[in-house]
């Protein structure tokens, strides 16, 4: 499917590798990443990369059998860049000397200062004489390799930027990729541009790619699509519909634990406005019940999970001569397991719904996004001409509503979460905030509270909010409301939804895994 030009980066653990591919992506380059055991020689020929990017990693290159790059990097003619981890590799590799300690162990902000003249892949860089990075490393290069000169030092990294220029090979000590490297991207558009790459990575492109990719693994078979109504899930049948027209069903399943009006709003979007085949199954009391009285989030996440599968499977059994089901799989899905001792996992995440089904059923999976990272996907939506309210919706769990009413699950707390939940985001809404947002949402928590309201007494729900920022969905702050906003909100969901006498604001931040409530 790639015709387009390719950039490898080699992956030695770091946790931040995905913000450099996403880094190179933003400047329509694309790439891949590959774990350090997965590229040998054999690995790079077939690739044929037009550059190479080593990323940083946890090990340390002084302990013996940590990784390396593949000698034949080095003769293959291509520009290399490494960073923190693959700058101390390449050090090592091509005969300079990499030591521990010695106190010159950096984290966390530093300043650079140029030394020697100009770089090209520092254009842009020292108007004031100096800049910032991010450094996190242990070891630190105490020998340059023979060919390479000294660009930029900082306190305690005096080999921070080196280069062979003659062979096209640079390396830096600190991550380019942050946010807290601000020149850091300016360095990354420079590298691809001494690399020749013309920026071919584009989202029209890419669809025109995927609907033929989509057409030449299908041929006239048909092809179940698993239908949320969410960005992914969306997109992908969407495209989908525009590869293959009729041969394509959606199915989508109303487990009883979606956002208000949102069932009939998925319909309406995709049986009527796109004209997709749509199976649109009603099983709320189905779950409802096998959710009565379970209060453990875990076995929620069970329960859901295994129903879900099950009536998938028996409304997909009804399509006949379906012989592919497609998933919205994203590029992080397929390397999120990918690591310096792993390789690509094979199970998707069960928030997809589908998991296990294709062996199951027999089917063939299709997967025309996941070479996409999650902006991409909402790009190629804005391509396809999705309405903006779909592509910019707010992540929403498979499970749905379940983890927002933690203890147990009742019909009459779903009510009243969801029409909480429907007045936060109205609010959110009227203000001009919903885009500034990546995540916001209402909570009903297992507890009653004694209230007065008006001139009498109540014993109701209280009902909890939140609202975090983020880039990457791994972590996020709590969003800055004003204090007008949440009087208006609060008082809003007091007086609109029955059941409801308090009203709590979720200060917390998230490290990563917590963004959600349960």
């Amino acid at each position: 499917m790639q015709s387009h030009e390719r950039l490898l980066i080699i992956d030695f653990g770091s946790q931040v590798t995905q913000l450099i591919a996403r880094r190179l992506r933003e400047l329509n380059v694309y790439c891949e990443i590959h774990p350090y055991n997965r590229v040998d020689d054999a690995f790079l020929a077939a690739f044929a990369p037009k550059a190479v990017i080593l990323s940083g990693g946890p090990d340390s290159v002084t302990r013996e059998g940590s990784p390396r790059a593949p000698e034949a990097l080095w003769n293959f003619g291509v520009p290399v860049l490494g960073i923190c981890y693959g700058q101390q590799t390449m050090m090592q590799q091509l005969g300079g000397l990499v030591e521990s300690g010695h106190g010159t162990a950096e984290f966390g902000r530093a300043f650079v200062t140029p030394e020697n003249g100009d770089l090209s892949i520092l254009d842009g860089w020292f108007a004031a004489g100096k800049e910032q990075v991010w450094m996190s490393h242990g070891d630190h290069v105490s020998k340059i390799a023979p060919g390479f000169t000294v660009y930029g030092t900082s306190p305690n990294a005096p080999f921070a930027v080196t280069a062979d220029i003659s062979r096209n090979f640079y390396a830096v000590q600190f991550h380019p990729e942050v946010h807290h490297t601000p020149k850091g991207a300016k360095l990354y558009e420079n590298f691809i541009r001494l690399a020749g790459f013309k920026g071919d990575w584009t989202m029209k492109g890419y669809r025109e790619q995927a609907i033929q990719a989509i057409r030449d693994q299908v041929g006239d078979s048909h092809v179940i699509c698993g239908l949320s109504g969410g960005v992914d899930s969306s997109v992908t049948a969407i495209l989908l519909h525009e590869a293959i027209g009729d041969q394509l069903t959606c199915v989508f399943v109303d487990h009883g634990l979606l956002r208000k009006n949102e069932a009939a709003d998925v319909v309406k979007m995709f049986r009527d406005n796109y004209k997709i085949k749509l199976i649109a199954a009603d099983e709320s009391d189905l779950f409802l019940n096998a959710l009565e009285g379970v209060s453990d989030p875990e076995v929620k996440r069970k329960t859901i999970g295994k129903l879900f599968i099950d009536v998938f499977q028996k409304y997909a059994n009804e399509i006949e001569g379906a012989k592919f089901l497609a998933q919205g799989t994203l590029y992080p899905d397929v390397i999120e397991s990918v690591s310096f001792s792993g390789g690509p996992s094979v199970t998707i995440k069960s928030h997809h719904n589908v998991g296990g089904l294709p062996e199951k059923m027999g089917l063939k999976l299709v997967e025309p996004l996941r070479e996409l990272f999650k902006d991409e996907v909402r790009a190629l939506g804005r391509e396809l001409g999705l309405p903006a309210s779909f592509i910019g919706r707010h992540p929403f769990p498979g499970p749905g509503l379940a983890i927002r009413c933690p203890g147990e699950i009742t019909r009459e707390k779903l009510a009243i979460l969801q029409e909480a939940d429907a007045v936060y985001i109205d609010q959110i809404r009227k203000h001009g905030l919903y885009d500034e947002i990546w995540q916001a949402f209402a909570a009903i928590l297992p507890m009653k509270t004694v209230g007065v309201m008006g001139d009498g007494r109540t014993y109701d729900f209280a009902v909890s909010i939140r609202a975090v920022t983020s880039v990457d969905g791994m972590t996020a702050d709590t969003y800055p409301f004003t204090h007008e906003f949440l009087g208006e909100t609060m008082t809003r969901i007091i007086n609109e939804v029955k059941g409801v006498n308090r009203v709590f604001y979720d200060l917390t931040s998230k490290p990563p895994g917590t963004i959600e409530l349960e």
